[in-house]
């Protein structure tokens, strides 16, 4: 048997490749939207991809199953009454599927949402007993899938529907069964997941606590806060639906002029200049959102973006805008106009409005704190890194809810913002700035600068 897991790094999506080179066929599991290495792969090891299984319509990243299809022909299966408008071939609980030595067992696994399944993997030739189950959004290592997803009048349903796939389905296999889910940290899909990348049936059902509950306890542990739901959720599950566009569809790589860029920005575009903290806060295009290029930047972008918006980019280098054009093709931003020939460097030296985005050092916010002559300091940073310690006088108003509700406060008034390390704070004072605000800072290297310059932290 041929078994790879495929990782998309920061956004913690994983898929599978799972053949009999014997028999020269493979399958792909929830694949990404870019196919060339699941393509590559099976090629490199005598095979030619049939199957494309998806266990259940994604909300955080745009399937490549109508990419991988159009390159190779394979069928799509989906499970039975998913609410899919492309064509497909439903399976139902309990189908199977040989690809030579390769046995493919369906389970329906409901809960994260109404139509999700694992898939049970057997290799036939060295036993007749499954050795690994793909658990898709219901079982994750450390985690379970977040059943909010399908809207809140299902709640109630989804949480019932997930205590039996956890319990009475998955939870009856072999202890020694190994899980392989179809995220892992750093996705949105769940709030504690692992870095490992897969588990056991025995493991997950002794140490994650999720699967240690009665069923009251597990539908009270629900009632609790669910991670913030980005933006881009809702455009992603619509264009799963639908079946995304290919890439070859999309716009096309265009390096523009600043006039040609400032025409588009008085139509409605959006510019997302990529650069580092400071190269930003020293000179950037009046309007502009940074948001830096790291491996969380599709998480950020999905918080912060219209999904619908036509977006220009600001980037250091071409490699960059590769870079960037495939983390949003990922999460079904393909609106992508091009970016600014030369930089920052062309639209300044066309006399075009610049804005500026002044770094404090730790120093010199602690000399404004210490004056009284801060009026209105925000950490943007999550619960539980402010309980771990905040900077006295910062008022808690985490990003997530800063994105969906702006300060009511004067636009000529100063605001200070901070995070962890600054990422975030450019971010929200980027954005703070875009809707108006005049006079907005950000702490460099953010609360790990504050707390290296041997400055005190207050605790809740």
């Amino acid at each position: 048997m041929y078994f790879k897991q495929i990782a998309v790094e920061g956004m913690g999506c994983l898929s599978y490749i799972i053949g009999c080179p014997g028999a020269g066929v493979a399958c792909v599991v929830d694949p990404k939207r870019e196919v060339k290495e699941y393509i590559d792969l099976a090629r490199n090891n005598g095979m030619k991809i049939t199957h494309i299984f998806e266990t259940h319509i994604h909300a955080d990243h745009v399937s490549g199953n109508m990419e991988l299809r159009s390159r190779t022909g394979a069928d799509i299966y989906l499970l039975e009454g998913t609410p899919a408008t492309y064509k497909f071939k439903p399976v139902k609980d309990g189908d199977s599927f040989m690809m030579g030595s390769v046995k493919l067992d369906i389970l329906r696994t409901p809960g994260h949402t109404p139509h999700g399944l694992s898939i049970l993997v057997t290799d036939t030739l060295r036993s007749q007993e499954p050795w690994l189950v793909l658990t898709g959004d219901c079982m994750f290592v450390g985690d379970v899938g977040r059943p909010d997803l399908a809207g809140e009048e299902l709640i109630d349903e989804q949480v019932e529907n997930l205590y039996n796939s956890l319990y009475n389905r998955l939870g009856n296999l072999a202890d020694s069964l190994e899980v392989f889910p179809a995220h892992g940290e750093g996705s949105l899909c769940g709030k504690g997941m692992s870095s490992k990348p897969s588990s056991t049936i025995g493991f997950e059902q002794h140490n994650n606590p999720l699967l240690n509950l009665s069923r009251k306890d597990f539908i009270e542990s629900f009632k609790q806060s669910f991670p913030e739901r980005p933006k881009s959720f809702t455009h992603i599950i619509e264009t799963n639906i639908k079946g995304a566009p290919l890439l070859e569809r999309c716009p096309m790589m265009m390096d523009m002029s600043p006039l040609q860029v400032k025409n588009h920005m008085e139509q409605g575009a959006v510019v997302l200049d990529t650069r580092d903290t400071a190269a930003f806060g020293g000179a950037h295009i009046p309007g502009s959102i940074n948001i830096g290029l790291t491996k969380q930047t599709a998480n950020w972008i999905g918080m912060v973006i219209d999904p619908n918006a036509d977006l220009i980019l600001l980037v250091d280098n071409e490699a960059s805008y590769d870079d960037m054009c495939t983390q949003l093709h990922r999460i079904g931003y393909d609106n992508i106009l091009g970016y600014l020939y030369g930089g920052i460097k062309n639209w300044q030296e066309e006399g075009y409005p610049l804005g500026q985005l002044w770094q404090l050092s730790a120093e010199r916010l602690r000399q404004k704190l210490d004056k009284g002559s801060v009026t209105h300091f925000f950490d943007v940073r999550t619960q539980a890194e402010r309980n771990d310690g905040y900077i006295a006088g910062a008022e808690h108003f985490a990003l997530p809810l800063l994105l969906k509700q702006v300060p009511d406060i004067p636009r000529d008034e100063e605001i200070i913002v901070y995070c962890g390390v600054g990422y975030r704070g450019n971010i929200a004072a980027s954005y703070l700035q875009s809707q108006g605000f005049k006079h907005v800072h950000s702490l460099a290297g953010g609360n790990k600068a504050w707390r290296n310059a041997g400055f005190p932290v207050e605790r809740a």
